[in-house]
């Protein structure tokens, strides 16, 4: 595994090519650099598998049909009713939250982010790295690696794009020259967020799914908004890409590549799945 440096959320320091790793200890303790707190996989349900159906808008980039925008509460509820699914989250009490330090979080699921019942279109949140892949699985999907989500994100393939965009233009931003459409904690659209007043010492949580303009490829907040989970990394470490409502700008570029444990369970992070083209 690549030397990472333990970063705080608050505290970023940034040298060259940016890796970022999250410890979340069970008492919800930042864990120093000699324990990175890669902890075994918890032991997640396992649901019947099959090929569910989803109501998700998909858009065709290279050999993959894509989820045009992340995976919803109200998407993510039907596959929890038709499977049976119980979150760790929910399990646990709790997601969790950075507050000078790992904070869990009563009753923060991915039904109720932030302690209160989710608006259908809010992102899905709290959920593990292998939580998220077994739900894409359930639809006949599954997550994309890192270098599909790159390629996805900042490289414009549609054949005719709408203006502004150009085929075959790499872009700074996953929407574009700008990360002016995106949601992200300041220097970026102006969207109210999702959380209830006064439950966020920062931020202001995420948008519905799809609120904000597409960018490139036609694709929604690749760029801030949540993180993503992807299937890339090494031993019990997965990437996430793309930033949140809880960064700047800056956390939306390529060479910002951020590792987390793979049952990090918090409001920061969700995913979008894709499916082989047939």
């Amino acid at each position: 595994m690549e030397q990472s440096e333990l970063q705080s959320p608050k505290s970023p320091s940034r040298q060259g090519k940016t890796r970022w790793a999250w410890g979340l200890g069970l008492a919800g303790l930042v864990c120093g650099p000699a324990l990175l707190c890669c902890l075994p996989p918890a032991a997640v349900a396992q649901p019947a598998l099959g090929r569910l159906t989803t109501t998700m808008p998909q858009q065709a980039i290279g050999g993959l049909l894509w989820d045009r925008h992340e995976v919803s509460v109200e998407q993510f509820r039907g596959y929890a009713r038709a499977t049976g699914f119980v979150s760790r989250a929910e399990r646990e009490g709790g997601g969790f939250v950075y507050e000078a330090g790992w904070t869990q979080k009563p009753g923060w699921t991915w039904q109720s982010p932030f302690g209160r019942p989710a608006v259908p279109q809010e992102p899905a949140v709290h959920l593990t790295f292998d939580e998220a892949q077994q739900a894409c699985q359930a639809w006949g999907k599954r997550l994309p690696t890192d270098a599909e989500w790159v390629s996805a994100a900042y490289t414009e393939q549609r054949t005719a794009p709408p203006a502004p965009f150009e085929k075959g233009r790499t872009y700074r931003w996953p929407n574009g020259v700008s990360a002016r459409a995106s949601h992200c904690l300041s220097g970026c659209g102006n969207y109210p967020g999702l959380a209830p007043a006064g439950v966020l010492d920062r931020g202001l949580g995420p948008v519905a799914v799809g609120q904000t303009p597409p960018g490139v490829n036609g694709l929604h907040d690749m760029g801030g908004n949540v993180w993503e989970w992807v299937n890339t990394g090494q031993g019990q470490e997965r990437v996430t890409r793309g930033a949140s409502w809880w960064y700047g700008p800056d956390r939306q570029l390529v060479e910002d590549v951020a590792t987390k444990p793979r049952d990090t369970r918090v409001a920061y992070i969700g995913f979008r799945c894709v499916q082989e083209l047939r």
